[in-house]
């Protein structure tokens, strides 16, 4: 399988190492470059886009907080523009609910 990995503070790391253990062809990226390194010593790519990971059968995000998302997944198109048929899990820890009135994040 194809995965790619938005996100690689010790869980998105983790999980990519363990997908790549498994056989997957692994694609990461992270805001700041320097944590792709160790994960791509390991056999990931390195992409320099979050289209670019999420351009497999799946991608992992695992941002910090609500701004982190908005700004990589939603204010950019990712996740409007993804292909038909792929699968995103989030893994953040948590969310603010969005607001029913005005599509917001509350």
């Amino acid at each position: 399988m194809d995965i790619g990995f938005i996100g690689l503070g010790k869980m998105g790391s983790a999980m990519a190492i363990n997908a790549l253990k498994a056989g997957h062809t692994v694609r990461v990226w992270n805001r700041s470059r320097d944590k792709t390194r160790a994960i791509a010593d390991q056999g990931a790519s390195v992409v320099d886009t979050p289209e670019q990971a999420f351009a497999g059968d799946a991608a992992f995000s695992m941002l910090a907080d609500d701004n982190a998302l908005r700004s990589v997944l939603v204010d950019g198109g990712l996740l409007k523009h993804a292909s038909k048929g792929l699968v995103h899990v989030n893994m953040a820890r948590r969310f603010r609910r969005r607001s029913p009135s005005n599509g917001r994040i509350a």
